[in-house]
Parts: C-alpha cells; sequence; structure tokens
C-alpha cells in the first residue's frame, strides 16, 4: 500500500509520495503466507534521459514479483529513444514497458490491486504542465488529468485524503448505493449534493511552496492517522517530494538519503 499525490499547479508539478512499500511472502515451502513492509522504497521516480521536465510517482501494487517500479528503471530508459518526447509519448512507452514486465512474470490469474503510475511534466513550449495516470495491467492507456484546470491527482491508501478533499470517504458512495439500491443517475446526483462538502483549494492562484505544504500536509496526515487508528498501516517512512517547472525541470525538495548506522 501507499499514498501518491501530483499537484497541477499554475507554478509548476509537484510529486510527493511516503516511502513505504507492503509484500506478500511465503517464508516456507507450504506455509502461511505473511505481508511484511519495508519503509525506503523509492516512489518518486527521476530519469536521467533526455526529458529531464518528466517525473513519475507510482502507488497501489508495490511490485511485479519480487521487484519494485522502481528496480526496473535501468532498464526502461535503455528502451526509450535518444530524442526527447511529450509527456504524453513518453506515459505511452513506460506503460507499454511494465505491461510487458507484467505479462512475462504475474500469474494470469491475478485479482489484487494495480501498480499505478502518475506520469507528470511539460511539454516544449507549454505553459502549463500535464498529468497522466495508466494502470498496470487493467487499464494501461494513459489517460490525462485536469487537461484543461489546474487539479489534484492522488491514490493507493486514499480514504484520508478523501475524507479531507472531498468532505467523505469514497467508499461511501459505494456502500450507499449498495444499501439503497441507487441507480448512476441516483448516485450522481448524490456526490453533486455532497460537493458543499469539499475542502476549498484555491490552486489556481496558489505558489509553489503552498501547493509543496498542501502534498506534504495530505501525506503526513494520513501516516499520523495510521498510527492512531485500526487499520492496515501501509503507508509510512520519509516523504519523498519533488517539483517540475517549465524552466528548471525535475527537482527534488526533500528525499530520503542512503546513510550508515544510526546513532
Amino acid at each position: 500500500m501507499s499514498i501518491g499525490i501530483v499537484i497541477k499547479g499554475p507554478e509548476g508539478l509537484v510529486l510527493a509520495a511516503d516511502s513505504s512499500i507492503t509484500l506478500t511472502a511465503t517464508p516456507r515451502e507450504g506455509g502461511a503466507t505473511i505481508q511484511v513492509n519495508y519503509d525506503n522504497a523509492q516512489k518518486v521516480l527521476k530519469f536521467t534521459h533526455p526529458n529531464i521536465s518528466i517525473g513519475v510517482v507510482t502507488y497501489g501494487l508495490g511490485a511485479i514479483g519480487l521487484r519494485s517500479a522502481y528496480s526496473f528503471l535501468p532498464e526502461f530508459e535503455a528502451s526509450l529513444p535518444d530524442e526527447r518526447l511529450t509527456v504524453e509519448d513518453f506515459a505511452k512507452h513506460q506503460s507499454d514497458f511494465f505491461l510487458q514486465q507484467w505479462q512475462s512474470t504475474m500469474p494470469e490469474d491475478y485479482t489484487g490491486p494495480p501498480m499505478i503510475f502518475v506520469t507528470a511534466g511539460f511539454n516544449e513550449n507549454e505553459p502549463y504542465g500535464r498529468v497522466y495516470e495508466s494502470q498496470i495491467p487493467t487499464a494501461p492507456d494513459p489517460v490525462e488529468q485536469h487537461s484543461n484546470d489546474f487539479g489534484i491527482t492522488w491514490g493507493g491508501q486514499r480514504e484520508i485524503v478523501d475524507r479531507l478533499i472531498k468532505g467523505y470517504d469514497g467508499r461511501m458512495l459505494h456502500i450507499t448505493s449498495n444499501n439503497l439500491q441507487l441507480d448512476n443517475s441516483q448516485i450522481q446526483e448524490l456526490q453533486q449534493a455532497f460537493e458543499p462538502l469539499q475542502m476549498q483549494i484555491p490552486l489556481p492562484v496558489l505558489p509553489l511552496q503552498d501547493c509543496i505544504d498542501l502534498a506534504i500536509f495530505f501525506i503526513r496526515t494520513t501516516i499520523d492517522a495510521q498510527k492512531l487508528t485500526v487499520g492496515v498501516r501501509g503507508c509510512g517512512g520519509p516523504i519523498d517530494v519533488a517539483t517540475i517547472t517549465r524552466l528548471e525541470g525535475f527537482k527534488f525538495v526533500q528525499a530520503k538519503q542512503i546513510r550508515g548506522e544510526k546513532v
């Protein structure tokens, strides 16, 4: 599990994620399956390819087989053409690559969550960033988010952020629909009725620093809430944050560091 966020603001893009990764393992042949957690996974991905104005946040399933998305980066970058790509073309190359890894590794009867990628960056000569989401293997074609506006894309263990932004847990609509037997038009009416509950965030005028603070707030609140409540503690570890701007490209604002023994 995880929590990842991409904010598209007027001054640039903010990419942020926690560092926890949950893997399923069977310690002994024929033994019980257990979940193991590590707190140093890399989910904000930076590239050495000429596309220095592109970055990726990944969340959802933590690994394809026993390999994280980050571990595939050298192979993925080696598969890219040398020229600069648009954000959409980069997202398509990325989706094709990881779908191929999935199909060669994962069981055909897999029914768990997908591995989700949010690809963000700037195209040449365009004033504002672009954001695309793809889900491996269920929805591999990249879909642009907030194409004509600024906005926030988030996912993973999203229930806390849902409550903060939307004013309610996203699962509520599904529960209400099942219990009251509502059709799609009634669900849409319910969503519209709840719109006044949404957090009022003035993204069109929000400076880049405030977008950074907002992303950290959402992730830190999720981590802290999980520490104090009963449930799956799938979010944790350091919070990595990066920005992408039209003039400076990709830059880490804060990132965990390789270190020696703790004192």
